[in-house]
């Protein structure tokens, strides 16, 4: 099928996920009637293989490499890191109860920090180990580039489950608050190993620190600013529409600037989000007004996320994976599992106080630590070559996995821990 008109313009790209997105959602609302984000990544995937096998199968059907073409012209990695993160993160931050995010605020600082850097370093030492097993020709420093993007975690699928399970809120606070900070943390820590490994410079701990400090406190400071900025604003008046724009102007004024000064846009966003989200709400805005916020930002959140999840199973076109991507993409799949459980226990068993005190709480939090579009993005955004596809297949293995299993069977792990410890899971420690 030849394809000689002129290609889609960005208007129509979006005009089509968004079509495809409300069709296949129906869809699976009416038909399969699959949790939400589990039901459009199937049929985005199955729709990537259908184009595939009949690309394969029938002489002069070309519409995989249309469709293919079209996903690079929309470039996956450009329109999540620089235009959708900003805007999911923000809305998943709205709704995170920050005093009790306060009363957690040790474990969530130390999941999303000295969790994503022990999680990096073991996923990156054990894929080493197999690569070596393997005799794959890649260097070792894009071994600890994989353990980066696969660090962090989707807040958005985990806490639709925890709010459908009843899940005290004091632990969904700790899974949102450690999920919304581990995503800028986690690229933060990939931009720097990224950047070493491009350049062939010898990594340094000492200037991997010194960058760490320089991003994620550069997004922090910016996010402080622009929340503070857009309180103010909405304080100073009640007028509903003009006070949701102010919420759009601080995501989109906010992230085009941490990206000009190559600073953490997402935790900018994730700091802006908390600060409005519960000051703004409690004390700048008036019923009506609280109420439109409140649902425009659960609209975006829905729309992007619908969005996203469909891309991730369309973007399987991109994968044609040998035995070694195969191999290597299954291997990670208990590897990130592991890692993943370490990083919790370090986080939250070695200090006293960092200790979470419902019990379950941090299998809740290991089999609750979704992979999703960042990670796939951040994979795509890598140069092309052997070693990206080797890296694209144990993100895609990691993701699905995580999607399809993780997501569909957590609801069934919360309630048997709430079978088992009513008493505790259904209190309020913190």
């Amino acid at each position: 099928m030849e394809h000689g008109s002129a290609p889609l313009s960005p208007f129509d790209i979006a005009s089509l996920l968004v079509v495809a997105s409300a069709l296949l959602g129906w869809f699976n609302h009416k038909v399969l009637k699959l949790p939400h984000v589990i039901g459009l990544t199937i049929m985005g995937a199955l729709a990537a293989i259908v184009l595939m096998l009949a690309n394969a199968l029938v002489p002069g059907i070309t519409l995989d490499n249309w469709v293919a073409d079209t996903l690079q012209r929309l470039n996956f990695t450009e329109t999540l890191l620089q235009g959708m993160l900003s805007f999911l993160l923000f809305a998943g931050a709205l709704h995170v109860d920050l005093d009790r995010l306060k009363s957690a605020w040790l474990p969530v600082l130390l999941l999303s920090t000295v969790g994503v850097v022990v999680s990096t370093v073991l996923v990156g030492g054990a894929m080493l180990l197999i690569g070596s097993f393997l005799s794959l020709p890649v260097a070792p420093i894009w071994y600890f580039v994989f353990g980066a993007l696969i660090a962090p975690t989707d807040p958005v699928s985990v806490l639709g489950v925890l709010k459908e399970e009843n899940v005290p809120p004091s632990l969904q606070s700790a899974v949102a608050g450690e999920s919304l900070f581990n995503d800028g943390v986690g690229i933060v820590v990939f931009t720097i190993l990224f950047g070493a490994a491009v350049t062939g410079a010898d990594f340094s701990i000492s200037e991997g620190a010194r960058l760490f400090a320089i991003e994620a406190g550069g997004g922090v400071a910016i996010g402080l600013l622009f929340g503070w900025i857009g309180y103010r604003a909405l304080a100073s008046m009640d007028e509903y529409v003009l006070e949701v724009l102010i919420t759009l102007a601080v995501v989109m004024g906010g992230y085009a600037l941490c990206s000009n000064l190559h600073i953490s846009g997402p935790l900018a966003m994730a700091v802006a989000g908390l600060l409005i989200g519960n000051q703004g709400v409690t004390y700048a805005m008036s019923d009506v007004t609280r109420d439109y916020v409140i649902k425009f930002w659960e609209l975006v959140d829905e729309l992007l996320n619908s969005i996203l999840f469909l891309l991730i199973g369309l973007e399987m076109i991109a994968l044609v994976p040998g035995f070694e991507d195969a191999a290597f993409g299954i291997l990670a799949i208990p590897i990130t599992l592991a890692a993943r459980a370490i990083g919790i226990a370090v986080s939250t068993k070695v200090i006293p106080a960092a200790r979470l005190q419902q019990r379950g709480a941090a299998r809740v939090l290991w089999w609750g630590g979704l992979r999703g579009g960042i990670s796939i993005a951040l994979a795509l955004s890598l140069p092309p070559g052997e070693t990206r596809e080797l890296i694209l297949a144990a993100t895609f293995a990691a993701v699905l996995f995580s999607v399809l299993v993780q997501r569909a069977t957590l609801g069934k792990l919360i309630a048997k821990l709430k079978d088992d410890h009513a008493p505790a899971v259904e209190g309020n420690g913190a």
